[in-house]
C-alpha cells in the first residue's frame, strides 16, 4: 500500500537498540523491537547485583515502559535467529518479522574463547540471570563454609574466589567482592577469615587498556591495598569447577571463577548474510550498512557490530557510547533513505574517556584524569544519568551513599534455596 509506513525492525533493547526506538518514535514509521527479554538492562552495573549493593529492578527498565506514550514502537518478546536478506525477513523462534529497514543491535555474549570446560564451570556475568547466579553462589559458599564437617581444605577453597580479566568488569567485580567479604567478616563468627582470598586475573601485562599507565599503576595499588593477588601476564587454560589451572603449571583450588576476560557477538550474528569477524561481530561500513549485504536496508551498531577508523588496527571497542553514537547515525541515514536520498552520513566515533570504580570512594577516570574520591563521585554521576527512570535514580542514589557512609549491603539475601544445600 502506498500509505504504509516504513516498517522498522531493531533487534535489542540495549543501549544502541534503545536509542534508536527513541529517535525513530519521532517519525512517521513503525517500530518494532525483537527482545528475548521485556527489559532494557543497565549491564555496567551488573557487578554490583552480583556482589549484593543493588537489586534487579535497579539496573532493569521494562522496555515498554520507555514507549508509553509511542503508539507507534511495539515490541516482540523472541530470539532473534537469522536473517533472510533476499525476503526482507528476520527469523526468530516465534516466526517471522517482515522489514523495510533492519538494525542489528543484538549485544555480545562471554567470550570463553573455546575452553568448554572453563564455560561449563565458571560465572559469566552479561546477563541479569548471571550476576544473580554468581551473587547466590558466593553468599552460599560462606554458609558451606561455616558447616563444621567441611574440611580444611574445602573450606579454604570455598573461600577462594578468583575473577579472571583486567578490563573494568573485573577490576569492579574483584573491589566490590572484597568489600562484600568485609561485612561477611563482621557478621560469620565461625570462620577464619585469613583463609579468604581474592584473586585478579590478566592476561595481559596491564589491566585496563584504556587507560594511561599511570591510571593503570593506581588501580592495582589500590585493588591489592584491598587484598585482592594482582595476577598480570597468567593465563588461565583450564577450570574443572575444583581447581583452576595456568599456563605456568600452577593452579589454584577454587569453587568460583567469574570471567570477565572477553566478549564475542551473539551466535546469530553468523546467520545475518555478512561477513563477519574473529569475535562473531559483522563488518559494517562507514554508513554502518552491513558490508555486503544484498539489499541497502540493514544496518548493525554496537557490541554486534565491527567497525575501524581509517587505519586503525582493531574493531572500536563494545561500550555503550560507540552503541549510542552509532544509534544517532544510523536513524538519520535510514531516515535519508526513506525520503530518497543516497548522500548517506559517515560515522565518527568521538571517545568521551573512560572510567572504572575500584571500589567506595575510589575509582579512576582518562577524560579528565582523576583519581580517588572525585572519581568516584564522578562515576557516579555519569551513571545515575545513564539509568532509566527518576525513581531509579532517587533509589540507586540513596543505597550508594547509605553504603558509602556505612558500608551497609542488605541485599545478600540467598533465593535459590533447594531441600538440598549441600
Amino acid at each position: 500500500m502506498p500509505n504504509e509506513k516504513p516498517k522498522i525492525v531493531i533487534v535489542g533493547g540495549g543501549f544502541g537498540g534503545i536509542k534508536l526506538a527513541k529517535l525513530f518514535a519521532k517519525e512517521n514509521v513503525e517500530i518494532t523491537i525483537v527482545d528475548r527479554h521485556n527489559f532494557h538492562l543497565f549491564q555496567p552495573l551488573l557487578y554490583q547485583v552480583s556482589t549484593s549493593v543493588l537489586s534487579t529492578d535497579e539496573i532493569a527498565y521494562p522496555i515498554r515502559s520507555f514507549f508509553r506514550d509511542c503508539k507507534n514502537v511495539h515490541l516482540f518478546m523472541a530470539k532473534a535467529q537469522g536473517v533472510d536478506q533476499e525476503r526482507n525477513v528476520l527469523l526468530t523462534n516465534h516466526g517471522e518479522i517482515s522489514y523495510d529497514y533492519l538494525i542489528l543491535a543484538a549485544g555480545a555474549t562471554t567470550n570463553f574463547f573455546g575452553m568448554k570446560e572453563v564455560e561449563e564451570h565458571s560465572f559469566g556475568m552479561k546477563t541479569l540471570q548471571e550476576a544473580l547466579h554468581i551473587r547466590n553462589h558466593v553468599l552460599h559458599e560462606f554458609e558451606r563454609a561455616c558447616k563444621p564437617y567441611r574440611t580444611p581444605e574445602d573450606r579454604k577453597k570455598r573461600m577462594t574466589f578468583v575473577v579472571v580479566g583486567g578490563g573494568p568488569t573485573g577490576v569492579e567485580e574483584a573491589g566490590a567482592l572484597t568489600e562484600l567479604i568485609e561485612i561477611q567478616k563482621k557478621e560469620i563468627h565461625e570462620l577464619d577469615f585469613n583463609d579468604v582470598q581474592v584473586y585478579l586475573i590478566e592476561a595481559t601485562d596491564k589491566v585496563l587498556p584504556m587507560m594511561t599507565p599511570d591510571l593503570q599503576q593506581e588501580t592495582i595499588r589500590v585493588l591489592r591495598k584491598k587484598g585482592v593477588n594482582v595476577m598480570l601476564n597468567t593465563q588461565v587454560v583450564g577450570y574443572d569447577g575444583d581447581v583452576l589451572k595456568l599456563k605456568s603449571g600452577a593452579e589454584i583450588p577454587t569453587t568460583t571463577v567469574i570471567w570477565a576476560a572477553g566478549v564475542r557477538a551473539v551466535d546469530m550474528m553468523k546467520n545475518c548474510g555478512g561477513e563477519c569477524a574473529r569475535d562473531g561481530r559483522i563488518w559494517i561500513e562507514e554508513n554502518l550498512m552491513v558490508r555486503g549485504a544484498v539489499h541497502q536496508n540493514v544496518f548493525a551498531i554496537g557490541d554486534c557490530a565491527a567497525f575501524m577508523h581509517g587505519d586503525m588496527k582493531r574493531p572500536l571497542p563494545t561500550v555503550a557510547p560507540v552503541a549510542t553514537q552509532q544509534a544517532v547515525v544510523a536513524h538519520k541515514n535510514i531516515m535519508k533513505l526513506i525520503k530518497g536520498d543516497t548522500n548517506l552520513e559517515k560515522f565518527v566515533y568521538k571517545d568521551l574517556g573512560a572510567m572504572a570504580t575500584i571500589g567506595r570512594g575510589k575509582a579512576v577516570v582518562n577524560k579528565p584524569k582523576m583519581t580517588g574520591f572525585m572519581a568516584w563521585c564522578a562515576w557516579m554521576l555519569v551513571h545515575l544519568i545513564r539509568l532509566a527512570g527518576a525513581h531509579t535514580n532517587f533509589t540507586v542514589a540513596l543505597k550508594w551513599t547509605w553504603n558509602f557512609l556505612s558500608g551497609t549491603r542488605l541485599g545478600r539475601i540467598i533465593t535459590n534455596i533447594s531441600l538440598d544445600t549441600k
